[in-house]
């Protein structure tokens, strides 16, 4: 290539307007969701009494706990995808989810019988919700993995694991759609695990992926 030739490509490249990581990590996000509802549309279906259920707390709750996940990580993705090091202050975010679990747990135990704790934490769906809020999950995290390769994560195990917080999130507030368990024990030990499956596989997957 001639010097006049590069000097033209470098000043055309300059030209152009760099769109920030937040706008490729929203269009993930959006993206991911919507692969996820289409796994929930084509796999899966909403409970019989859901009508009913938008006007329960407990079934508004697991909701919120999981919308409340997704959020709180979904705001840590553009600093975790950068190459500078995340102050450790941004993650006290993530707080705010289980903060919400525990206060429904608590009031679950001071109000239900101490006879009904287990059965309630058993419920009727575990396998289903481990297996599922995974399934739910697959394309919000491939979706921001996609976004994640083109940054340069500081820490990629750590842009896993906060990737795969949302996914879960995003998994989870799906499922509690068709899961007739309501209990905050149910809630809290099940899609706790579930999620948990789902971070720990994207933090090794980050680990791996997102180097460079």
């Amino acid at each position: 290539m001639k010097t006049e030739d590069l000097i033209r490509a470098l000043a055309a490249d300059g030209a152009r307007p760099i769109k920030p990581v937040s706008h490729y990590l929203l269009r993930g996000i959006l993206g991911g969701a919507l692969l996820a509802v289409t796994v929930f549309l084509l796999s899966l279906h909403t409970r019989p009494d859901l009508s009913q259920a938008l006007r329960s707390p407990a079934f508004v709750y697991k909701i919120l706990v999981a919308a409340a996940l997704a959020l709180t990580a979904g705001s840590l993705l553009s600093a975790v995808a950068r190459p500078l090091p995340t102050s450790a202050r941004g993650f006290g975010l993530l707080i705010v989810s289980p903060a919400l679990l525990a206060l429904g747990v608590g009031i679950e135990l001071c109000t239900q019988p101490a006879g009904l704790w287990l059965q309630r934490l058993v419920g009727h769906n575990a396998a289903h919700c481990l297996s599922l809020i995974p399934l739910l999950a697959a394309g919000p995290a491939v979706c921001l993995f996609v976004v994640l390769r083109r940054a340069a994560p500081a820490r990629p195990a750590s842009a896993g694991a906060i990737a795969g917080l949302v996914a879960g999130g995003i998994g989870a507030m799906l499922y509690a759609l068709t899961c007739p368990d309501d209990s905050p024990l149910f809630v809290a030990t099940w899609y706790t695990l579930a999620i948990a499956a789902v971070t720990g596989a994207s933090a090794y997957a980050g680990r791996r992926l997102l180097r460079w």
